[in-house]
């Protein structure tokens, strides 16, 4: 696919990135794909779970993780879309874009949930508890989710390997930092830990705390370093990635 020109204004340029979001037949299914995951997920939880667990919490839980495994492929293919655009590029509009993108995938989460719950009948004894933290987390999650994948789509050139970095480097660092006791506490310090709470909808003055921290590292730092690692490489002159490694993307 060749994109136009990207427009110098950055609203336009940010609008612009959006439908190159989705400007593929297989990008839309990858959306569609990611959008059913969540209405499945809250789907099966309303009508198969038991009455007493059925919140908006816990459907929310459910959906928002499942969407979140998959939302950082966007971010991924919208950086590396960047790599066939001639000269220099700015890359905020398009980390906007992405952010907006998993944003939109929240707020359909999150009326998907609402819907499940409603049709269906719960004995908890307040299904609705939380229901402000929890979509807001919600929206939260999904950025943090798609700033990973824009992160890790700036420093590793094969978008397929960026993928599954997304999954295996914040569950694999979960798991290393539980297996140490000494380093457990730092566990509140990676994104796995962050959606348990604000899903959750229980969130404390700590828990904020250590989801900013959340984000100014697998948001603001991995992007950082990500942008700063591609002006090395292009200062240094090293040439774009070969055609094969162009193709070996997450889309056909």
């Amino acid at each position: 696919m060749t994109d136009p020109a990207v427009p110098h204004t950055p609203g336009a340029s940010t609008v612009h990135a959006l439908r190159r979001a989705v400007g593929t037949p297989a990008r839309r299914v990858l959306l569609a794909v990611t959008l059913l995951l969540g209405a499945l997920a809250a789907a099966a939880l309303a009508l198969a779970g038991p009455p007493d667990d059925r919140t908006f919490a816990t459907l929310s839980d459910a959906a928002q993780s499942l969407m979140s495994v998959v939302v950082p492929a966007f971010g991924i293919l919208l950086v590396h879309d960047l790599e066939r655009q001639p000269g220099v590029v700015r890359r905020t509009p398009t980390l906007l874009a992405a952010a907006l993108l998993a944003a939109v995938v929240a707020l359909f989460g999150v009326l998907v949930c609402g819907a499940a719950l409603a049709l269906t009948t719960s004995s908890a004894q307040d299904p609705w508890q939380h229901l402000g933290t929890v979509v807001l987390g919600s929206v939260l999650v999904q950025v943090v989710a798609q700033f990973v994948g824009t992160g890790l789509g700036l420093l590793i050139r094969r978008p397929a390997i960026a993928f599954v970095a997304t999954i295996v480097l914040p569950l694999g660092l979960w798991f290393l930092l539980g297996a140490v006791d000494v380093l457990r506490p730092v566990q509140a310090l990676t994104p796995y830990s962050s959606v348990r709470h604000l899903l959750s909808g229980q969130m404390t003055a700590l828990n904020w705390v250590q989801w900013l921290g959340v984000l100014l590292i697998w948001g603001v730092g991995l992007n950082a370093f990500g942008v700063a690692r591609r002006r090395q490489r292009t200062s240094h002159g090293q040439p774009a990635p070969a055609p094969e490694e162009q193709r070996a993307s997450l889309e056909p």
